[in-house]
């Protein structure tokens, strides 16, 4: 089977490959990590990435040009599969639809309407033929009967760990991916870590794509930590996390890692989210349980409540039993991983 592939993000080419191991006999086509050895892929994940608005609008024609090959080249594909990134994949999805009306095409991790643009609905249920969900309450926004809850990736990736007396005294330190996140957060981080002291083994988790130049600029003082490339490795050993945000969070509490996520954001961005948009949650343990049972996992310390004093409060008075308890709630209600369900319905005839 030839699978045309839409998958710009690091994180969709880790889900695409655990689904990878329950098919056989696949050739992949389109936009993948190269690393993937399925297939040669019309563009690496890496020629794809943009760094912020500026970036996204000086690439805007080569990414129409991109939709426009993507589009050829559906020609050999006998199936479709586009996962996240609905900023290209859902105008790709329209492109492909009405270019081959009856190819079946496969959304899987859908755009978080939840959260903003809830009429991305009607474009997805129109364009797309199966709508792969990987949080249970997401799938009430679908009418159309399109939408299925497959399971959530990350109980396919990550291990439950039971955090033995072995790891008392390891911090993981998470700043955050972006350049903005890490230079507002590593100062705070850093002024923390050496209140703690040398009693404790701080881990910084940086990702695995930074050269050692970017580190050296952005981390001007990472040797009074020990750097750690894998997130899941790092969250494994600590026995408490200081999160920025975005997925760790989830993460963390699928590996049964107590945390507080600290985020700073730019103050325009604050105000849209929270005044304009009426976001009240941004970890997304915390939306996911919220929606569940209407109670949350750990605490948000945001903007002006990032502070040195506040930090070393949540490592000293966190609940650890109450978080293992809503962290086991947590995992029983995402109930399963989805990369086999996922694989299943790519190969049904």
């Amino acid at each position: 089977m030839k699978l045309l592939v839409s998958a710009l993000e690091p994180s969709s080419n880790l889900h695409l490959r655990e689904v990878l191991k329950h098919t056989s006999g696949i050739e992949l086509m389109g936009i993948f990590d190269q690393r993937i050895d399925a297939g040669t892929p019309l563009y690496d994940i890496s020629q794809m990435a943009i760094m912020g608005v500026v970036d996204a609008i000086k690439k805007l024609r080569w990414f129409f040009k991109v939709a426009d090959e993507m589009a050829a080249l559906a020609a050999d594909a006998d199936k479709v599969l586009l996962m996240d990134s609905s900023g290209f994949n859902l105008p790709l999805a329209k492109k492909l639809k009405a270019r081959y009306p009856d190819k079946e095409i496969i959304y899987y991790i859908l755009p978080q309407v939840w959260a903003s643009r809830p009429k991305r609905v009607e474009k997805l249920e129109r364009y797309c033929d199966h709508l792969l969900g990987i949080l249970p309450f997401e799938i009430d926004y679908y009418p159309g009967g399109k939408a299925q809850y497959v399971g959530h990736p990350l109980l396919d990736e990550i291990e439950v760990s039971c955090h033995p007396e072995e790891n008392k005294g390891c911090i993981a330190f998470l700043p955050g991916s972006r350049k903005a996140e890490i230079s507002r957060l590593m100062p705070v981080f850093l002024e923390l870590r050496r209140k703690l002291g040398n009693d404790i083994r701080p881990l910084l988790v940086i990702p695995p794509s930074f050269s050692r130049d970017k580190i050296a600029r952005l981390y001007p003082d990472n040797r009074e930590f020990e750097i750690v490339r894998n997130t899941h490795a790092a969250l494994e050993r600590a026995e408490f996390a200081f999160i920025c945000s975005g997925t760790a969070t989830l993460e963390a509490a699928l590996i049964g890692t107590p945390f507080t996520l600290a985020y700073i954001a730019k103050k325009i961005d604050y105000f849209i989210a929270f005044k304009l948009l009426g976001i009240t949650r941004i970890g997304l343990a915390n939306i996911i349980l919220e929606r569940y049972n209407g109670t949350t996992l750990h605490n948000e310390l945001l903007q002006e409540e990032v502070t040195v004093d506040n930090l070393l409060k949540e490592y000293y008075n966190t609940d650890r039993k109450k978080f293992a308890d809503k962290a086991k709630e947590l995992r029983e209600y995402l109930d399963h991983g989805s990369s086999e369900n996922v694989a299943k319905i790519i190969m049904q005839p």
